[in-house]
């Protein structure tokens, strides 16, 4: 059972993501150029509209997100590993996420009167 395999198994097996990189590159890049195409044909008859991206909303679910995921992480890893530099993997979005909620509450608050 302990074969090894053939030079053809082995070129087929290497071949195979680089395939699924290539066909993943060429679907995204005709999205990309249909959705340039329909932007630009709905700008041609007028009807586009721009779609206004709410800052405070994405930091507040981001951050919430980030901050519940690094949170857990670090408590796992912290238990698994005790702390050395895998804790890293639970305290860089648990930071990124503290630093969303931050920017959240500092934005609300200058926006009261």
């Amino acid at each position: 059972m302990n074969q090894p395999l053939s030079t053809v198994a082995q070129i087929i097996i290497s071949i195979i993501p680089l395939a699924g990189i290539v066909m993943g590159a060429v679907v995204v890049f005709f999205y990309l150029l249909w959705s340039h195409k329909h932007k630009m044909l709905l700008i041609q008859t007028g009807h586009y509209m721009r779609l206004e991206f709410d800052l405070r909303s994405f930091c507040l679910l981001a951050g919430l997100l980030l901050t519940s995921v690094g949170l857990a992480l670090t408590i796992f890893l912290a238990i698994a590993l005790g702390a050395n530099f895998g804790l890293l993997g639970g305290v860089i979005p648990l930071a990124l996420g503290v630093g969303l909620l931050l920017y959240y509450t500092i934005t609300r608050l200058d926006r009261k009167p």
